[in-house]
């Protein structure tokens, strides 16, 4: 399961600030941000070594595209091609208005293995669900706070709704509501990982599942947070992109904002 926080039009000076943690197996081998594409726009991201393609992608005009997956009792399907595809194809654009009308005339839904988007720039942001039928399912979205697991947005959701609370509460307590203000609250949400639910729970299908898998910070058996990544697209500038290799409670985030021009990473403060 994986994590979407967006902020639209919330913030002061920062249109877009995303907040995301990558929960995966931990064996699947991943580089957590790169240089995805160097030509313009540039774009970074995060990549997957073993299908290709990214679950987060930002691009130096400021389109944000990143998704989830929807479980299949029967896993991944092979044959269809990599959702992962999705992200980096709607960060080849100039606006985020581009890259979802690109994705509704060009795109079948039946190629791909189920997911959800969340597509946004400095002035609009989309829902995108590729779950089925022959047209990705495209709304857009009003300012405020977007939070997405692996289920339809606004779908009932234990985790989704835990979330939601956690990032409320956070940015409650930062009156200010500065941008460095709102990073820090939504790095601490990140990092919770206390389950929305106490204990395990059992799908449609008969499969259980535990309850650490319903916190924002992923810790299970051979599976969980991978990495995160914090988004923060200002008024006018480049996107801030800070990232975590590993669990965020655990590891500290790096600046990767130079990867837009020197193709460094900075330490994290000590």
């Amino acid at each position: 399961m994986c994590l979407l926080i967006v902020m639209f039009r919330v913030v002061p000076d920062a249109p877009v600030i995303v907040a995301a943690n990558r929960d995966e197996r931990l064996d699947r081998p991943a580089i957590p941000i790169t240089v995805l594409r160097d030509t313009a726009p540039r774009i970074l991201g995060g990549r997957d070594l073993l299908a290709g393609g990214t679950w987060l992608a930002v691009n130096e005009r400021g389109v944000v595209a990143g998704l989830t997956n929807q479980p299949s009792a029967n896993g991944r399907d092979p044959t269809k091609r990599t959702r992962g595809e999705l992200p980096l194809a709607c960060a080849g654009h100039d606006t985020a208005a581009e890259a979802v009308t690109a994705l509704s005339v060009g795109i079948d839904p039946r190629s791909y293995n189920p997911c959800w988007m969340l597509v946004g720039d400095r002035e609009a942001l989309f829902s995108v669900g590729l779950s089925g039928g022959t047209k990705p399912e495209v709304e857009q979205l009003p300012p405020g706070l977007h939070v997405l697991e692996n289920a339809p947005l606004r779908a009932a959701s234990a985790k989704t709704a835990f979330v939601t609370e956690l990032v409320t509460r956070a940015l409650a307590a930062q009156p200010d509501r500065s941008v460095a203000a709102s990073v820090a609250a939504l790095h601490d949400v990140l990092r919770d990982h206390r389950p929305a639910v106490p204990e395990p729970r059992t799908d449609a299908a008969g499969r259980t599942w535990p309850a650490s898998l319903t916190a924002a910070c992923v810790h299970a058996d051979g599976y969980g947070t991978r990495s995160s990544m914090i988004v923060t697209v200002p008024s006018v500038g480049l996107p801030t992109v800070l990232t975590a290799d590993g669990w965020p409670c655990e590891t500290p985030m790096r600046d990767a904002t130079g990867l837009w021009t020197t193709g460094a990473v900075a330490e994290p403060a000590t």
